[in-house]
């Protein structure tokens, strides 16, 4: 989907930043394949949207950004997600934090940390931790009372961007309460953990960090996520599996059409014809589902919120649908390394294991439609 087949309109400040993400985008694709191989985050491609606007738009107007819409920030990352996955992620995960930093500490340190965020520093997300699943709102792991604030030992998961970020977002319990802090980068107790090896989305390098009695300060202490913040990570990452699909789609239709069978191309073939129908409708729904939250989120509708949750399950289920018709439309030929039929694949089961799950979000709407309660 182009900017101008969008049906829904955008002002024209969106517009143009959509599209200078876009052009973008067409030399992000040409090199996602090499940089995933490599397992190597793309930092030319994050600069790249940096300069482009990307960060001082979707940083709210509240905390001194020019404040993107939920409907053109959706767009913004199906276009990157569709060109580069990784990359789509990193930068997701960076907006979270920043844009979570400068709101969290907006009556203390908010202002620093905004201006920071608009002069082209790194942030990641480092919320995720073994002991708490899905939940990584709210932490298990506990900080103790020490000079300057509180002292966090544990670790924290699928942290995109580590290795290259200049402040972290990290969450522990204090008092029992979840509590979230800005961490500075380098600190010499904070480490990697050398394991990262993974199947899909390779070029984000989410990390596993350790903490090692890492001080989180008490001037780098924010208030919990609260309803009115801008929903980066909830209304983002719906899109990375969309877009995922989208690519997944687009490159079995290129095989399908240059693939000669009996003399004929592939896409002649009429089993084909139907399961690239039923998969593209899932799509389709998927995309306006997603849009109906993010429709939602912008006029201030409080259904947005399990709105974006469906939209992402659809999303997340229907991607590696997608994908997986790739391989078998591809044959032999769409499992060779160098097929880009392999590496959606893999990105797209990616998005089932991002919190929350699918499997978690299957309990938590089938509870919903079901009114079942704890009692």
């Amino acid at each position: 989907m182009t900017i101008n087949e969008h049906p829904m309109s955008l002002p024209a400040a969106e517009k143009h930043l959509l599209e200078r993400v876009s052009e973008l985008a067409v030399g992000f694709a040409a090199e996602a394949a090499e940089y995933d191989d490599r397992a190597e985050i793309a930092v030319g491609h994050l600069e790249a949207l940096h300069k482009a606007g990307a960060d001082a738009a979707v940083l709210p107007k509240s905390v001194g950004g020019t404040g993107l819409s939920y409907l053109a920030f959706g767009q913004l990352l199906r276009i990157l997600a569709k060109a580069d996955p990784s990359t789509a992620t990193i930068w997701l995960m960076h907006a979270g934090a920043g844009v979570g930093l400068a709101e969290f500490t907006a009556e203390t340190l908010g202002p620093f940390f905004a201006q920071e965020f608009l002069a082209g520093k790194r942030f990641a997300n480092a919320l995720s931790e073994p002991a708490s699943g899905n939940r990584f709102l709210n932490p298990q792991q506990d900080a103790l009372p020490a000079e300057g604030g509180w002292s966090l030992t544990g670790a924290k998961r699928f942290v995109s961007g580590a290795e290259i970020a200049d402040y972290l977002i990290v969450n522990a319990r204090v008092d029992d309460v979840p509590t979230f802090f800005g961490v500075p980068l380098p600190d010499p107790s904070v480490s990697v953990i050398p394991i990262w090896d993974t199947l899909g989305l390779r070029a984000t390098r989410s990390q596993l960090l350790a903490f090692d009695n890492t001080v989180l300060r008490a001037e780098y202490r924010g208030r919990a996520p609260g309803y009115t913040d801008f929903q980066t990570i909830p209304a983002g990452l719906p899109a990375i599996s969309l877009g995922i699909a989208d690519a997944a789609l687009s490159a079995l239709a290129e095989h399908a059409r240059s693939r000669v069978i009996l003399g004929k191309p592939l896409s002649h073939q009429q089993w084909v014809q139907f399961e690239v129908a039923d998969v593209e409708s899932r799509l389709a729904a998927a995309h306006a589902l997603y849009d109906r939250g993010l429709v939602e989120a912008d006029n201030g509708i409080p259904s947005f919120f399990p709105t974006l949750m469906r939209a992402k399950y659809l999303a997340n289920k229907v991607a590696v649908e997608v994908a997986q018709l790739g391989v078998r439309v591809g044959g032999a030929s769409g499992y060779l390394k160098q097929s880009p039929i392999q590496r959606h694949l893999r990105d797209a089961e990616a998005g089932q294991l991002m919190a929350y799950s699918t499997e978690v979000m299957a309990g938590e709407i089938g509870r919903e439609v079901l009114q079942v309660t704890d009692e």
